[in-house]
């Protein structure tokens, strides 16, 4: 379970979240979703500990996040940015293999190979294992990036945006597998999205902000109403029901 308590992050005199509370339970996926500069992305950095919080406590099974030693907190937790480029020129594998540091150091064990062939496997990326990260589309190197997260093997997985510069058929591929790593692996996904009828399809929950602030948190029946989403986004929606999900349209 994350409990996040009060936190709040300014910068200078913008005030970016505002004193939110939150309580997101064990397995399953939460999406995250609001406007740009609701506070999305830098709630989920907070969480994972990419920057420092201005107030507040989050807990991550009893764990402060601010307390807890780094190599501790990073084999409960994992957390992919939105710019995770890369520079250097690795295959596939060796990127995967990153996400093994918490535990080896460096230093690969029999364990760790395993673990990185089985974040392959899951990923469908044995295929590309050694080829260069530069030799491949955006949509296998987003899933080489989420490969290596999986490899860590945490309780708790964060994605921030991971469907940017997707299209269509990826975008619906990478969601299959974040609803897989939560039903298969046990895994508790936390993922914003600005895609709020992939959140609304795939997710178990929905985090709903605006303005630094959460104003709806549930189930997606619950938030994906044009009530709802009127007063998140400020746009007027219509809300149909299609195969069991809630399809928001709101392009006319």
């Amino acid at each position: 379970m994350i409990e996040i308590r009060n936190a709040s992050k300014h910068y200078d005199e913008t005030l970016v979240v505002d004193g939110v509370s939150l309580t997101l339970p064990k397995a399953g996926v939460t999406a995250v979703i609001g406007p740009n500069g609701a506070g999305k992305s830098t709630l989920l950095s907070m969480i994972g500990r990419l920057i420092p919080m201005s107030g507040g406590q989050i807990l991550v099974d009893g764990l402060d996040v601010l307390r807890t030693p780094s190599d501790h907190l990073a084999r409960r937790l994992s957390i992919l940015r939105q710019d995770n480029h890369i520079a250097a020129r690795l295959t596939v594998r060796d990127l995967v293999a990153f996400g093994r540091y918490p535990h080896s150091k460096g230093r690969l064990t029999e364990e760790d190979r395993y673990h990185v062939e089985r974040a392959l496997a899951f990923l469908a990326l044995e295929p590309l294992a050694d080829r260069f990260l530069d030799e491949l589309s955006g949509g296998q190197r987003q899933r080489a990036h989420v490969a290596m997260v999986l490899c860590q093997d945490t309780d708790y997985v964060l994605l921030d945006e991971p469907l940017n510069n997707l299209d269509m058929k990826h975008a619906r591929g990478m969601m299959r597998l974040l609803r897989r790593m939560a039903d298969e692996l046990g895994k508790t996904v936390v993922v914003v999205l600005h895609d709020i009828n992939f959140a609304s399809c795939y997710a178990d929950r929905i985090v709903a902000m605006r303005d630094g602030r959460v104003l709806h948190q549930g189930p997606p029946e619950a938030i994906i109403t044009a009530e709802v989403m009127g007063a998140i986004y400020d746009v007027e929606m219509a809300i149909h029901e299609i195969a069991g999900d809630r399809i928001a349209i709101y392009f006319r």
